[in-house]
Parts: structure tokens; sequence; C-alpha cells
């Protein structure tokens, strides 16, 4: 094949140019990066070779080799793992394949430290290109197990790379990286053991260092789990997090513990301090990794933890798993069933802890990374719902920061019965919204949910304690019933004269374009508001489903109006003289567009909204 010329995805341009010149000081973790994926290559080929056995063959025992060539001023890292083929090495190594790639190196360009860089760096798992950091040209040479042809792919990380066939006597990859000027202590083999003792001694396979003729093993090839906790440091059980997570934040909490009994297993779960940026991916794929006998079996099984602890890293060895156990047979495994509801409970007993913590600062910033995501188990997992809502956190109009729920109950008022809460999509549109100022004005906190699974899990909940869930976008909430501590002179906001007249014209104008037309017990300050009906679907769910062409058409609600309101006041003595009233017609649809628009829509017809609103203001002009 003759040599072919590729130019790199938008967004891996734009990251080489922040990595290669940007990034961080501290150079030395692009080795690290780079022994982690030779270290996964080599993982995925032994899994591929327990129902492929001829995968192995001719390879040699699984290990990583750097060399060093200080003639030629390169390094090599090389691993006979599972190699990459022509499209491999297009699709991994020329694209970012993720989705909110864009938006990921915009945050990238725009972070202002290089600790936050390096964390998005890592969120996102793009380490080969740190490689770029100490060489101006990389080159690739691989061959895919159970293929004969060989692939060269190299790059300057301008803005293209190359590509053609090259001969490769065995399977694996081979990444030699002509080194900078300037650069030349990365041909040192005491600084490049030193650096593999720091941060990758826990690899479980050997790794090689050739310096001309001399050739050592470097690493102590020990499964860090299987060591008991008082033999691990913090800093050892940090780099093992960075290795098998591929991140580069500090692990917010580490769980690691040995299960004997009817079942031997042991895990080391980690929750990161930052959230990964595919935490919402569709997909939403678990990235624990699965042991048997400190062999790799897989890291993309559902079996292990469910999709709504999938920001959880680490992995789980077991003693009692077969080596040849097939997806299928995960998949129906009583065993590890038994595994997973075992690290359920252990990672909701460790976020207990830490939301009962005297300081609160930690959990909240672990509840604004992955609250969202852990929130999921209250729709999904019925078993574990009443440790979920314990820990879960909200914002409020009662509070500037997190509420939990017991703190929520604690402050009910006399009389209430319900947990009022409004969903949306911005925090601060909630907390103005018209829909709330009834209760705001009689000192009843509402919950202000942002989240759109927050739609899902609150009819699957339905109370917590005695007290049901209700949203506050729905007519009929009875205000009447709960005793207010504020005293109000209710003689200052006069009921509107005529105000049944102007209801009934209201309902005549607008047909169907509206459900109903009542007089409101909301609204203090706002003149009108639109709301769901008591049986119909909650307004933002409504919105959601539109949004993701699950609905068609907006259902239609119910207009509530301020009776106490001037322009309704106005509107209702105008209702009361003889005629057509085309004034007032024109009036009351601007009235309900109001509605709409405070309601974060559009207005049915805008440019019919905007020609009455000029009529308007020319006759006060």
């Amino acid at each position: 094949m003759s040599l072919e010329r590729h130019g790199f995805q938008a967004e891996v341009s734009r990251l080489l140019q922040i990595v290669a010149h940007s990034l961080y000081s501290d150079k030395s973790v692009f080795l690290r990066e780079l022994i982690s994926n030779a270290s996964d290559a080599c993982d995925k080929l032994r899994y591929l070779a327990l129902t492929q056995p001829e995968l192995l063959e001719g390879g040699g025992e699984l290990a990583v080799t750097l060399s060093v060539d200080k003639g030629g001023k390169t390094l090599t890292i090389a691993d006979n793992g599972i190699g990459m083929n022509k499209d491999d090495l297009i699709s991994h190594l020329g694209t970012i394949a993720r989705s909110g790639s864009a938006k990921f190196v915009e945050e990238l360009e725009s972070a202002k430290s290089a600790e936050a860089k390096v964390s998005l760096i890592g969120q996102f798992g793009v380490g080969f290109y740190s490689a770029f950091m100490v060489a101006d040209k990389v080159t690739v040479l691989s061959r895919k197990a159970g293929e004969t042809q060989g692939w060269r792919w190299i790059s300057d990380g301008t803005g293209e790379f190359t590509i053609e066939t090259a001969e490769k006597p065995q399977r694996g990859t081979e990444i030699t990286l002509h080194l900078k000027k300037g650069e030349e202590e990365w041909l040192e083999a005491a600084r490049l053991e030193h650096i593999i003792a720091k941060h990758s001694e826990h690899v479980a396979l050997p790794i090689h260092l050739k310096d001309g003729a001399e050739e050592k093993h470097v690493n102590q090839k020990a499964a860090l789990w299987t060591k008991s906790k008082s033999e691990i440091t913090e800093e050892q059980y940090r780099d093992f997090y960075r290795h098998i997570a591929h991140a580069w934040d500090e692990p917010w909490a580490t769980i690691h513990y040995k299960a004997e009994g009817k079942i031997d297993y042991t895990a080391l779960l980690f929750i990161p301090s930052q959230r990964p940026m595919d935490l919402f991916n569709p997909d939403r794929k678990q990235s624990l990794k699965l042991y048997a006998k400190r062999v790799f079996i897989t890291d993309q099984s559902d079996e292990i933890l469910p999709g709504w602890l999938r920001f959880v890293r680490g992995l789980v060895d077991s003693e009692d798993l077969q080596l040849n156990i097939s997806r299928e047979m995960l998949q129906a495994s009583p065993l590890l069933a038994k595994i997973r509801a075992a690290l359920v409970k252990r990672v909701l007993s460790e976020l207990g802890k830490r939301a009962n913590d005297e300081d609160k600062t930690s959990y909240e910033s672990f509840w604004g990374h992955f609250g969202a995501v852990l929130k999921e188990g209250l729709y999904e997992d019925p078993a574990s719902r009443d440790e979920i809502l314990k820990l879960a956190r909200f914002r409020s109009t009662g509070s500037d920061g997190w509420v939990s729920l017991a703190d929520y109950a604690a402050r009910m008022k006399e009389g209430q019965k319900a947990i009022y809460y409004i969903a949306g999509d911005q925090l601060d549109a909630l907390a103005r919204s018209a829909q709330i100022e009834g209760f705001k004005a009689k000192g009843i906190e509402v919950l202000l949910l942002t989240d759109p699974i927050d739609e899902f899990w609150i009819p699957a909940v339905e109370k917590f304690g005695e007290a049901e869930f209700r949203s506050v976008t729905r007519a009929g909430a009875d205000l009447s019933e709960v005793k207010s501590e504020q005293k109000t002179d209710d003689s200052k906001k006069p009921v509107a004269e005529n105000l049944d007249a102007l209801i009934s014209f209201l309902k005549v104008t607008y047909k169907d374009a509206v459900k109903d037309v009542r007089v409101s017990e909301r609204l203090t300050d706002s003149a009108c508001c639109l709301v769901a009906d008591s049986g119909d679907m909650d307004m933002h769910l409504e919105r959601l489903l539109r949004q993701h062409k699950r609905l068609e058409a907006s259902l239609p609600r119910v207009l509530e109006v301020n009776g106490s309101h001037p322009l309704v006041a106005a509107m209702a003595k105008q209702a009361t003289k003889d005629g057509d009233w085309p004034e007032l017609a024109e009036t009351a649809w601007l009235l309900l567009d109001e509605a709409r628009i405070q309601d974060g829509e559009l207005p049915a017809d805008p440019a019919a909204f905007v020609k009455r609103l000029n009529a308007a203001l020319a006759k006060v002009v």
C-alpha cells in the first residue's frame, strides 16, 4: 500500500497544541500514560484469548518493554498485546471518538491553570497525545492479534498523520518517540526506572528496560490489591487509581476490602474527585474491571455494578470465578449477582459516612459532580431507594446551599403534608418562577430540581416518610391548609371586581388554546402563569419529551390569573363594558403569551405577539 495522509479531527489538532505547548511542568506522566495503554492492550488480548487461545501463539509472555536509543535520540514503548490494524490506528489515534469532544476541547482551552488542564485531559482519557510533550515526532508500528499485516502510523502532531503497510514479525504495538531538543533526560535509564517505580510498579505484568545491550526487569509485577491495606500508602493508592482509571485527579474516596466466607473476592474501588467527561454518554457503560484469580476478564460488564454507580472506578478480583467465564455466563452468574449486591451496599455505606461528616463541604462537592447519576438509582433500584434518599441533596428556596430531605422535612410548616418541588433547566429561573410566589409568601420551602432524571424518579418514589412529593406546577395546590408564620395584610391587595366576567371572557376567547382559566391561589406579584391540571403530565416532563421527539404537540394547560394584579383588575373592568371587546381580546392573547414566555416557551404565534405588543406600546408612548 502506498503512503496515505490523513488530517486529524479538528478537536485532536487543537488538543495537540495544548498538550505540546502549554499543559504542565511534570512531563513524566507521559510515560505512565503510555505504559498504562500498553498494559490495557495486554489485558484485552488476555481476555480475548480465553475464547480464542490461538491469539496468544508465538508472542511469548505478555510484557511491556522500554527501549532507549541514545544515538538516535528515541524512546520506544512496546507491548505484545492486542495490537491495532489500519482502521484502529485511524479511529484511536486520529479522532477523539467520544460525544462532547468539541465541548471538551473548548473547556480545555479556557482552563486557566496547568492543574485544571491536566484534570480535563484525564477526564477524557486522551493520554496517548501526552507523548507530544516530549517528542516532535511519534511513530506507531502495530500488528493486530490474529492478522498478518503490520501498519505504521507517523505524525509530528501539527495537523496530519500518515499511515502505510509495514513489516512486523509479531503482534503488538511499538510507540517510538523522537525526542525534542532538550528532552534527553528521557534517555537516562535511572530516570526511567525512578518514574516506573513511582507510577507503574502496580502494573500486573513485567516491565523491561533495554539500554543498549543491557536489559532488566524494573517493576515488582505485584498486584496492589492483593496486599493488605497496612502495606499500601496513599500515594500508591493514588497512582493505582490514576493507572486503572486513566485519570489525573485525586481519588475522593478509596474502598479496599477482602470478602471471605461463602464468596471470596477482593475489591479495590475509587470514587473520583472530578466528573469524567463521558459520564452522561448514552451507552452508560460501567468501567469497573473484573479479574478472576488476578487474570483480567472484562471492563465492560454491567453485572459488576449498576449503571447508576458508573462513576466508580477500580476492580474486583474473585477467587471463585472461572477463568474461562463467558459474557453469557457473566450475565447469568448468581455469584456475580451476590458480589454486585455487596459492592452496592459497601459503596452506599461509604457515602453515608461521608454524608454525615461534620464538614459538609467535601460531600457536597461529591454530590455536585455525581448526584445526578446517583439519583438514577432511585428510579432503577427499589432495593437501594431508601439509602439513596438519605444521601440525596437538593437546592431549594429555603437555603443557599444543599439540603437533605431530612432537613426539608424538619422545616415543613404546620398543616403542610407534601414536599413541594419545581423542575426545570435553570436554577435561577426556577427560583424566580411565578409558580412558586404563593409558596414563598407563606414561607413554604420548594425544592429546585434541574436534573432530567428528577422527572422520572419522583413518580417512582412518591413519598419521603409520610410526605408525598408534589409539583407546584400542577393546578389545585391547596395553600390554605398551610399555616403561615408571616402576617399579611390582605386588604392591601383587593381582588378585582367583576373577575368572574373576565374569566368567562378569557375562556371564550382562548377556546382550545388552554384547558381552563382559573383564579390563582399561588400568585402574589405576577399577573398570570400556566400550570398543569391535577391529573396531567408535569410541564417540565412534557418539555423534555417534546425535545426528544417522544411527544409531538404541547398539551393544553390551565391559565391561572392573579385577581389582585393591576393588569387583571383593568381587564376585569373592561370586560363589563358593552361591545365585542376587540381590544380586550388582543390584551388577553398578550396575557397568555406572557405566561408562555415566563415559563420558558415561545409565543404560539411570534409574529402576532410582536404585532400586538407594538400596538399596546404605541398607545402609551
